[in-house]
């Protein structure tokens, strides 16, 4: 076997961006993590849903599930702007 072609095998720490930190072992002294276990919707059992350009309520009104997501708050921006616009129609 060769010798000298391992990189160092040493302490390393683990940071998340929500402030979780641990130690392990690597090949480098520092990892820095966007979403660990105690921030991960799958360990910590709530559902994050991020929505960009209204891409989850189109996908709710096509397969028309808005009565399973009506309290869930998932497009309740443009839910509350269309109350308005309704509103605004019945006093004219």
């Amino acid at each position: 076997m060769k010798t000298d072609i391992h990189p160092e095998y040493m302490e390393c720490t683990v940071t998340c961006t929500c402030g979780e930190t641990f130690t392990t072992r690597a090949t480098k002294p520092e990892i820095r993590l966007e979403i660990c276990s105690k921030c991960h919707p799958f360990f910590t059992g709530t559902q994050k849903i991020v929505d960009t350009e209204g891409r989850v309520e189109r996908f709710i009104k096509k397969y028309g599930l808005q009565e399973k997501y009506k309290d869930s708050g998932i497009g309740s921006e443009q839910q509350a702007e269309a109350g308005e616009q309704e509103a605004a129609e019945v006093e004219q």
